[in-house]
């Protein structure tokens, strides 16, 4: 009976996930239509084989502004996950508070480059604005996801509490020691990411290895460009090895004095006039209901909705392309479907594409294509598959590790279709709608490369000094990153389906 039933619900589930896919799928090919994919008439070739010279004879020379350029960029990074993690640490402890749920959802719905835009203008390029970008967000994410391993442990330890503890000593004494291994596990990785959003901070003028590789890129420097790519891919997939808990407390002290120095910046700033005065609209401020119902209009129509309209198609569109990715690619770095030296080739490939930020390889496709929403699609896909491979990959190989093989297992593409896919493929869905709100902020922010996302129109609010207009899409975009989350979450939560 119960063998029946388990059955029975495993077909369910798989119907399910079936499903869903379906729809996915359904809905990137009806967006293909309406999604600006024009490409432009460019060389791409001969710009890719420039590209490609670079990568293969790098150089630089002055080595002393690319070593301060990689110690900006880390010093921004640790600095930021050495505050935000135990700022996180502390809101999920009271995560249940629906405030607190709601505040940690808005923080993290807005990406760290339109923070940094919100900061620089109230503190300049300054390294305020910078750790502020990633600070500000990152604690959102900690918090929900910190949560969420806390829910993951047993309560029985908690029993052995004196039922009038404190809910600080449930935390303390119970849930932190079982979840220590985690929090510490997601910690590395979001310092990770906290070294490809320092990176891409410099995009907007911070003295970051960004800042270092859009000049190269527009420039046509593609050896130097070359050089800054090289180093920071080493940089990443060298954590393991200089990131050690014993040299945290000298790291801090070094990042601290390696901060940069404010450029740029006038005293008569105001934090308070900001928040009272700019980021509203002046018919607002003025009680002119006529006219904000008429600005209103207008934004929807000429900014709102086609922003808002083309973040959505391009994100449908790369996530599933990015599952197609997964699935062309993990085989490549698993040693069941590679081989035990095969899948280094892939294993680096993979690191490559998890390490290139997604802004950065935007950037150099759209070089080759020209300014449309291809370059964002395939940026995104690339490293959004990329890391996710590298995470089934992993599983894989935990997993090969632990069986016996059996003489008639089956090999090769048999192996990959029948054995390997079908028990990657719940995880690794799971992990596809994690990074589906991910993909929606960075399809956002691909509008400051021109491509006409939101990230476009509040960059050129910015420019323009509407901050009005800029805090209206800020928001719409934080809105919709926090609808896609909640769907992403009730999706996984339904299919009873974890992440790796």
């Amino acid at each position: 009976m119960m063998v029946a039933l388990r059955q029975s619900l495993q077909q369910s589930s798989v119907r399910s996930l079936n499903s869903v896919c379906l729809l996915m799928i359904i809905a990137a090919l009806l967006a293909l239509p309406f999604a600006d994919f024009r490409i432009y008439s460019v060389d791409p070739w001969s710009e890719l084989s420039r590209i490609g010279m670079g990568l293969l004879l790098p150089g630089w020379q002055q080595p002393l502004s690319l070593l301060q350029a990689i110690v900006h960029t880390i010093a921004f990074a640790l600095l930021a996950v050495a505050i935000a993690a135990p700022l996180g640490l502390l809101l999920a402890m009271v995560f249940r508070w629906r405030v607190v749920r709601l505040f940690c959802a808005a923080v993290r719905s807005v990406h760290e480059l339109f923070w940094g835009l919100i900061f620089m203008q109230l503190y300049g390029i300054s390294a305020l604005t910078g750790l502020l970008a990633i600070l500000v967000p990152f604690t959102g994410m900690f918090a929900k996801v910190f949560a969420e391993i806390f829910e993951q442990q047993s309560n029985t330890p908690a029993q052995t509490l004196p039922q009038a503890a404190p809910a600080l000593a449930r935390y303390v004494y119970t849930l932190i020691p079982q979840s220590l291994p985690a929090l510490l596990s997601y910690t590395r990785y979001r310092f990770e990411c906290a070294l490809r959003s320092s990176a891409i901070l410099g995009f907007i003028g911070l003295p970051t290895l960004g800042f270092h590789l859009e000049s190269a890129f527009k420039q046509g420097y593609y050896s130097e460009a070359g050089a800054l790519l090289w180093a920071f891919l080493l940089l990443i997939a060298s954590i393991r090895y200089w990131l050690r808990p014993r040299l945290l407390p000298l790291y801090l002290l070094a990042a601290i004095w390696a901060l940069p120095e404010t450029v740029g910046f006038s005293s008569g700033g105001s934090l308070w006039r900001f928040i009272s005065e700019d980021i509203w609209p002046t018919p607002l401020l003025q009680g002119d209901w006529p006219a904000l119902a008429e600005w209103g209009a207008e934004m929807w129509q000429r900014q709102v909705w086609p922003g808002l309209l083309q973040t959505l198609l391009l994100t449908q569109v790369a996530v599933v392309l990015t599952g197609v990715v997964i699935l062309l690619t993990y085989p490549l770095a698993s040693r069941s479907l590679a081989g035990p030296w095969m899948r280094w080739p892939g294993r680096f490939l993979l690191l490559a594409l998890r390490s290139a930020p997604e802004m950065v390889l935007a950037y150099i496709f759209l070089l080759l294509f020209g300014p449309s929403g291809l370059p964002v699609v395939l940026a995104l896909a690339l490293h959004n598959g990329g890391l996710i491979a590298f995470l089934v990959a992993n599983a894989s190989d935990a997993e090969e590790a632990s069986r016996t093989r059996r003489p008639d297992d089956p090999t090769g593409l048999k192996r990959y279709a029948y054995v390997e896919t079908p028990r990657r493929f719940p995880a690794l869905l799971a992990l596809l709608f994690y990074r589906w709100e991910v993909i929606l902020r960075e399809s956002a922010i691909m509008g400051l490369l021109g491509v006409a996302t939101l990230g476009f129109f509040i960059d050129s609010a910015f420019e323009e000094i509407r901050y009005d207009r800029a805090m209206l899409l800020i928001v719409v975009g934080a809105l919709l990153n926090m609808v896609v989350d909640t769907v992403s979450r009730r999706l996984r939560r339904s299919f009873a389906v974890a992440p790796v």
